[in-house]
């Protein structure tokens, strides 16, 4: 009498290394909070130009809220509250971009705050001549979109319908409790105007380290949907055995 194994060698060589799907799976799992952590937010609101001689190419502008936002894993909220914010980064060694395109430098972050529960930021333009013609597009009023690109150290996960720790937000939602922004754009188009902020975590934004890894995670996903189907044959043939 053949063994199982022989009666199935299609199967048996298809099969991938329990060992191998256990990586996936982990690996998997580790992408999948890496792309949760990363974030780009857009903003549509006043870009105030600010007073006083020498400050024709200063701005001023905000940059984040509490306002909730949907993404792949849920609502998300940016906690403003004190000691949530890391600005370091961007007060020390933050430059604006255009589009998120790193290689686009536009202008240099001059000091980075929160008020009222919200992240503002004065920037001051470069002479180059990109910077020139997007500095003449926002004192213009052409361009007014805002974006932030941030990392998530901690969050906090609330339940449907149970308050935060702080009993401020309802679930469910995902509260990001220690974040750090890392630089700060001028957009043509953001995604989601709304008392001066919108939303758009994917598209031309995301720098293309990040787009790798989005493709690999659901590479990852296919070949562990794969496996799971022929494992639902193997148990099919048995049966029918």
């Amino acid at each position: 009498m053949k063994s199982r194994r022989s009666r199935n060698p299609t199967l048996q060589q298809a099969k991938i290394p329990v060992q191998a799907i256990r990586m996936l799976r982990t690996q998997t799992e580790q992408m999948e909070t890496r792309e949760k952590d990363k974030g780009i937010r857009e903003l549509t609101g006043t870009i105030r130009t600010m007073e006083g001689e020498g400050k024709e190419r200063t701005f001023q502008l905000s940059f984040s809220s509490e306002e909730p936002y949907d993404r792949w894993f849920g609502t998300e909220i940016l906690d403003h509250s004190q000691g949530c914010i890391n600005m370091e980064r961007l007060s020390t060694i933050g430059v604006v971009l255009y589009n998120h395109k790193r290689d686009d430098v536009i202008g240099r972050i001059d000091r980075a705050w929160v008020e009222g529960n919200r992240g503002y930021a004065e920037i001051t333009f470069d002479s180059d001549d990109l910077s020139e013609k997007i500095y003449q597009k926002v004192k213009g009023g052409t361009l007014k979109g805002v974006s932030v690109g941030y990392l998530v150290d901690s969050w906090e996960e609330v339940m449907p319908n149970k308050q935060s720790a702080d009993g401020r937000f309802t679930g469910p939602c995902s509260i990001a409790r220690r974040w750090t922004p890392y630089e700060i754009s001028i957009v043509s188009v953001p995604a989601d105007p709304t008392v001066g902020v919108g939303r758009s975590m994917y598209g031309k934004a995301v720098d293309e380290v990040y787009e790798t890894y989005v493709r690999q995670l659901q590479y990852n996903k296919n070949l562990l949907k794969q496996e799971g189907n022929q494992n639902d044959k193997r148990t099919d043939a048995c049966t029918s055995e």
